[in-house]
């Protein structure tokens, strides 16, 4: 599997910044040829599932996730675990928000595997993992 961790640090509180990474529909708008839609009612929490579906025409595939752990911050910082539920994609992804004395740090942890991908590709697969999940967490951030 290809481990990478990316981390942010923003002005927006720990509440603020927790409420635009865990906004599943987001997440799309920055990876090109990708769409989310949750399938689970509102509000957020273990068991809440939803897809990625990235394609180009009819040629594509699905990434299905679910939240396994969910803890918003509050007395201390929050973490959200995701596990990958795919044939194409699997793996997790932990998001976890901490206060700060001037806003809060966002870091972003995940393992994953793309089944069609040898393990000798690891390396390329977690180097374009924070390359693409980066840019999704500074957009995210950002606004």
């Amino acid at each position: 599997m290809a481990l990478f961790r990316i981390t942010r640090r923003t002005e927006l509180t720990a509440a603020e910044a927790w409420l635009r990474v865990t906004d599943w529909e987001r997440h799309a708008a920055p990876v090109p040829l990708t769409a989310i839609r949750v399938t689970t009612a509102p509000p957020t929490g273990p068991g809440t599932r939803f897809t990625a579906r990235t394609c180009v025409g009819r040629v594509g595939f699905d990434d299905p996730m679910e939240v396994t752990r969910w803890q918003p911050p509050g007395d201390g910082p929050g973490l959200c675990r995701l596990d990958k539920r795919g044939s194409v994609v699997t793996g997790w992804a932990e998001i976890e928000v901490r206060p700060g004395a001037s806003g809060s740090t966002v870091q972003w942890r995940e393992d994953l595997r793309v089944a069609a991908l040898p393990a000798a590709l690891d390396g390329v697969t977690a180097w374009s993992g924070r390359l693409l999940f980066g840019r999704v967490l500074s957009r995210l951030l950002a606004g």
